[in-house]
Formats: C-alpha cells, sequence, structure tokens
C-alpha cells in the first residue's frame, strides 16, 4: 500500500487482460496505459465478478511513476 492523496492506494496486475490497476483510497479503480505518466493518463476501471486482481507490491508505484 502507497500513499495517494492523504490515503491509502493499491496496485494490481489484471490476470486477463494484463494491464495494471490502482484502487486508489476512495476505492475507485483505475487502468493505467502503459506510457510515460501513467496516472495523468489512467482511465475508470470496472472489474466484472470473474476478474482475477493479482496484488503487486507497493515499490512497483515508485517504479511506474505513480504518485505518493
Amino acid at each position: 500500500m502507497v500513499r495517494v492523496r492523504n490515503g491509502m492506494a493499491a496496485l494490481y496486475a489484471d490476470k486477463s487482460s494484463r494491464q495494471w490497476v490502482v484502487r486508489d483510497c476512495e476505492g475507485n479503480f483505475w487502468v493505467l496505459p502503459s506510457v510515460e505518466n501513467a496516472w495523468d493518463r489512467r482511465q475508470p476501471y470496472q472489474p466484472a465478478e470473474d476478474t482475477e486482481l493479482e496484488p503487486v507490491p507497493g515499490h512497483y508505484m515508485t517504479m511506474l511513476g505513480l504518485p505518493s
């Protein structure tokens, strides 16, 4: 877990689409594109019931250039 906007966020890997997904401190999910400044280009994400989100260690947030 990493601090984002006075709260906690979590990073996941969506196994089926092979994309990075972030749950922000408000519980919203965002898919991150594979580009520089990914957080600025994030898109809303709605996981389906059968979506498998695998938790990813928090140090990947820094590696992906996400706010901390």
